[in-house]
């Protein structure tokens, strides 16, 4: 096991919204089968992905499930004409079920905007802590393909099973977000108590029986998932406090909330889940050890690379689900954020929430087509590249690709910026003979010279000009080993 000691909490470039805290594990554990390794040096090197939470809470624009939790944070406020009571709020958010109907719903149209965009993968919310599955559950009702739900009717109601052949079909690889709490389920909050908070409302050892009927019911949930969905890649695992108690690290302030064993067994999860789908990555977040195959920090970037494989999991919008006018990031800021995310050594997950009609706010198309626009010309330092010291200096963030041969330079612009410098200072990489300086895109030859350990690269007048979706200009510089 390799040990890893970093506070994600406290070395941090950015932290963005209102959010519960989600803190990377004190100690990561690499997956022992060799699929599921291959799988995950793949999916490092693919850098950029869509999540997506969707479900019935778009339909009253709220955040996503977490007004049912009866806890007095900032993001469980209930609102509107039924938040005098929590039980008449209950009520009213689960008959939610019965107005959902996304008739706008059309996959293929996200899977061609986030390829566009040049995202490499998806991560869905098959089902978030409310219970609600947005796929053809057999465990219960609560459900879109129920007939309770209007949308049932439409030919592509199982939207998990079209979102999923949608993006496959575009060569992305798949995930399957699952909430292991479900506050639904009378398993995991029994209707005989009042639940307290985001937990078990009851004592699992004491109610042995019924914990048994809620481990039953996760593992059906999660083998249908990975047996009716064709090829499924990650299997990403929501609502840490759903662990062994064990595993509570007291240092964590939410943490400090587990009281009782809710253990779920993982490993009878995990076995299943590899046998049905062969290398599959299992992300049980925050809950350290042989089932959490990469960390996920978010809403945040880390300020020094983590010796882990790590994802950022970030907003578009203010909020990871649909909410009416949400505030969406200026294309140059998530370019930036992928930047700062790649050259850390880690993947950006950016979430785009659907409204309840079915589709996205045209403000994130717009966003995927500037950002597809930007990757063309400077993905070859993206994709597939590694982490270099210094890794970043002023408004500059360094790359290398896997051969270490080349380092890619980007030099992050504000809006304000109209000029490049005539001169920009990189430093120079030991070992190798420098070979070439180029800007991609560009066939003017750049000069350069070396001088005390440094690159002093002069930018050509005719080039120092920036455009408005200019958001980051690459420099790419070529080292030759002998």
């Amino acid at each position: 096991m390799e040990k890893i000691l970093f506070g994600i909490a406290c070395s941090l470039l950015s932290l963005q919204g209102i959010a519960q805290e989600h803190n990377t594990s004190a100690n990561y554990a690499k997956p022992s089968d060799p699929l599921a390794q291959q799988n995950l040096e793949e999916w490092r090197d693919l850098k950029f992905g869509l999540f997506m939470h969707w479900g019935t809470y778009s339909q009253w624009g709220i955040v996503e499930s977490w007004s049912l939790c009866p806890e007095d944070e900032g993001w469980t406020q209930r609102r509107g004409p039924f938040s005098h009571s929590y039980f008449d709020y209950v009520k009213a958010y689960e008959n939610l079920q019965t107005q959902f109907n996304p008739t706008d719903f059309n996959p293929d149209k996200w899977a061609a905007a986030a390829k566009e965009a040049g995202m490499k993968y998806v991560v869905f919310t098959t089902k978030h802590h409310d219970g609600f599955a947005m796929f053809d559950t057999k465990q219960n009702d609560y459900k879109i393909t129920d007939p309770k739900s209007p949308f049932s009717k439409h030919p592509k109601s199982n939207v998990t099973k079209e979102i999923f052949n949608s993006f496959r079909k575009d060569e992305f690889k798949i995930g399957a977000y699952f909430s292991k709490p479900d506050w639904h389920t009378e398993y995991y909050w029994w209707p005989y108590f009042p639940p307290k908070d985001r937990n078990v409302n009851y004592d699992p050892e004491k109610y042995p029986d019924r914990w048994e009927k809620f481990k039953d019911f996760t593992y059906k949930q999660i083998a249908e998932l990975m047996t009716d969905y064709g090829k499924v890649d990650i299997l990403w695992l929501d609502g840490g406090w759903v662990r062994p108690l064990a595993t509570v690290d007291t240092t964590v302030e939410w943490q400090r909330g587990i009281k009782t064993e809710q253990d779920i067994n993982m490993p009878r999860i995990a076995s299943m889940a590899r046998q049905k789908q062969p290398g599959i990555i299992i992300v049980d977040r925050t809950v350290p050890g042989e089932f959490e195959n990469y960390v996920t920090p978010e809403q945040s970037i880390p300020n020094e690379p983590l010796d882990v494989p790590w994802e950022s999991c970030m907003t578009m919008g203010n909020s990871f689900s649909y909410v009416p006018n949400d505030v969406y990031k200026p294309a140059r800021q998530i370019v930036h954020n992928l930047i700062k995310i790649v050259s850390r050594g880690g993947n950006y997950l950016l979430n785009i929430a659907p409204g309840p009609k079915g589709d996205w706010d045209q403000a994130a198309y717009d966003r995927l087509q500037k950002i597809g626009k930007w990757i063309k010309v400077n993905g070859e330092g993206i994709y597939g590249s590694h982490s270099i010291a210094p890794y970043s200096f002023d408004n500059i963030f360094l790359t290398q690709n896997k051969e270490e041969n080349t380092v890619y330079a980007f030099i992050l612009h504000t809006e304000n910026d109209s000029i490049l410098p005539n001169t920009i200072t990189l430093p120079l990489k030991q070992g190798g003979k420098l070979e070439r300086i180029s800007i991609p895109g560009i066939s003017t030859k750049i000069r350069w010279k070396i001088q005390d350990k440094s690159i002093q690269i002069q930018i050509p007048n005719n080039l120092r000009a920036l455009h408005d979706e200019n958001y980051a200009t690459m420099i790419k510089v070529e080292y030759v080993y002998l």
